[in-house]
């Protein structure tokens, strides 16, 4: 790209970024006054939609009003007004017009389709968005001096779904298109983002190994995965493609065809290393390599110390903001961990302590109200056009930035409860624990559950023998026998059997990732689920 095009992008970005962060370090000590301006504007835009007239929004003042005006919804639940703009009706939940529509598999894989509107841009995603961009700026900063200092796995071109419908991610929008240049994003201006036209049919993975290919070109000091089972896969499919890697490397070849010189000594060079090694590993390909953008809660901080060190020596993660397709949550402040301060000047958050049940009338804390080390679900709103709407995300506040929360994800509380006993977050507080216990660590896992009891199915890091498997088990019992009264009563009746564990290779969860990516769906769409009942 042009070098005038690229310096004017990096411009705006470090602009923007910059802007963003200092707002939301501004706004942190004053989470009711920024709520109350939050919940201002949402009724003045949109309180004379058909959404708004039904609900009498003309008529809040206040969030209690606003409480009782509007119930719970989750997205499906939103679905009658939907219903409604795609029959051409306008006006319906938001004073503008939907753009386009996300399309996301969720964690717990319901289909999303979530509205996007130029306001829900303008006054929510986009201060997000930047706000997060600074935390990657400061601890990169050579990705605003070249566009190819980054690689974003998170990008890829749409892709249409069995219905019809765009499956579309917040990383591929048209960003410029919608008058808004720099919020193209840190990577995505690299040779790499535009295949040549020649590639134009291939699938989403060999996509991937083709701007892999590319990048090897050159000096990537920073991977943005978001989704850490991209970021997961990433060493796994170097293994298998290695080989092809370096004879490209040797052609000048970018899938079989003529695009650069041959580097015969490169090419050596990492080939004499992954004999030596067995693999090839991330920092191998990029020397330089010192940062990976990961979600890093959930699931994956079972297994991130292990992930890092899969991609090398020097490699250190910095976590992705924290959202939903519903909106944004939290963009993550202190290096090294992975929880985030509230958007507090965005979107207005009620929460549900995770204890109680998620219905249409819940009460519902604001964020000054919530308690470090409780859990909550997560009720959000905004100028987009979605009311109360409840997330399914289950959050833990670990500490308090000023007066606003800082929250870590810890869980998804399904629509249709596949098991009363245990939650997400329970299940993995209890697994984190019998890792501590044993000095096991784990890869990847996924948990069954039925009337006769609970199963779960565990990739451990190394191979494991029949006696480490039953000594964990026996530990994620005591586990969840001390932390769940009620898992405890059913154990000593005798109404559920102990918990089982099945020992599987991690191949198996990057298999079944590899399998859903061959199919056809987006590479940030396939991510870790905790209840997986088909796997393995």
């Amino acid at each position: 790209m042009a070098v005038q095009q690229f310096a004017n992008w990096a411009a705006g970005y470090r602009s923007r970024s910059s802007d963003e962060w200092t707002k939301l370090a501004g706004s942190v000590s004053e989470p009711i006054e920024h709520q109350s301006a939050v919940l201002e504007s949402i009724v003045s835009a949109n309180g004379r939609t058909a959404f708004g007239a039904e609900h009498d929004l003309t008529s809040v003042r206040d969030i209690n009003a606003f409480r009782k005006a509007v119930p719970i919804r989750d997205h499906v639940e939103f679905r009658p007004w939907l219903d409604r703009l795609d029959a051409g009706e306008r006006r319906v939940l938001s004073a503008d017009e939907p753009l386009l529509y996300l399309s996301s598999s969720g964690t717990t894989g319901d289909e999303k389709r979530i509205p996007v509107t130029r306001s829900y841009l303008r006054d929510c995603f986009l201060p997000f968005y930047f706000a997060a961009g600074s935390r990657v700026l400061q601890e990169v900063p050579e990705v605003l001096r070249r566009p190819d200092a980054a690689l974003n796995l998170s990008q890829d071109p749409r892709i249409d779904g069995d219905d019809g419908r765009p499956h579309i991610g917040l990383g591929q929008l048209d960003y410029a298109g919608l008058g808004e240049e720099a919020a193209t994003g840190v990577g995505n201006l690299a040779g790499w983002s535009s295949l040549p036209s020649a590639f134009a049919g291939a699938d989403p993975l060999e996509r991937a190994y083709l701007r892999l290919r590319w990048a090897a070109q050159h000096d990537v000091r920073c991977v943005i995965a978001v989704n850490p089972a991209i970021a997961a896969a990433l060493p796994h499919l170097l293994t298998h493609w290695w080989p092809r890697l370096v004879a490209e490397l040797a052609a000048g070849t970018l899938g079989g065809l003529p695009h650069w010189d041959p580097d015969f000594g490169r090419a050596r060079a990492l080939d004499r290393l992954a004999d030596r090694r067995g693999v090839l590993r991330p920092a191998d390909l990029w020397p330089r390599l010192d940062l990976l953008v990961s979600w890093s809660s959930y699931v994956a901080g079972l297994y991130m110390e292990s992930l890092v060190a899969d991609f090398g020596p020097n490699v250190r993660v910095l976590s992705a903001p924290i959202g939903s397709a519903e909106g944004p949550l939290a963009v993550p402040t202190v290096p090294g961990r992975g929880d985030g301060t509230l958007m507090i000047g965005s979107v207005l958050y009620e929460f549900v302590p995770a204890d109680e049940s998620l219905v249409a009338d819940s009460a519902t804390l604001q964020p000054h109200e919530l308690a470090i080390g409780h859990r909550y679900h997560v009720v959000l709103s905004h100028i987009g056009g979605l009311y109360r709407c409840a997330t399914r995300d289950i959050v833990e506040v670990t500490g308090f930035d000023g007066r606003t929360p800082q929250v870590q994800f810890v869980g998804r509380h399904p629509r249709h409860s596949i098991d009363h006993e245990l939650s997400e977050p329970e299940i993995l507080q209890a697994v984190a624990a019998a890792c501590a216990a044993t000095g096991t660590p784990v890869r990847n896992l996924t948990w069954r559950s039925s009337p006769a009891g609970h199963e779960a199915i565990v990739a451990f890091d190394g191979l494991r023998s029949a006696d480490d498997v039953a000594t964990f088990a026996m530990a994620l019992e005591m586990a969840l026998v001390e932390s769940r009264s009620a898992y405890r009563l059913a154990r000593s009746v005798g109404s559920t059997d102990p918990v089982r564990v099945r020992a599987v290779l991690p191949e198996v969860f990057i298999d079944e990732w590899r399998r859903r990516v061959e199919a056809g769906e987006r590479m940030p769409r396939v991510k870790d689920r905790l209840l997986l009942p088909h796997l393995g």
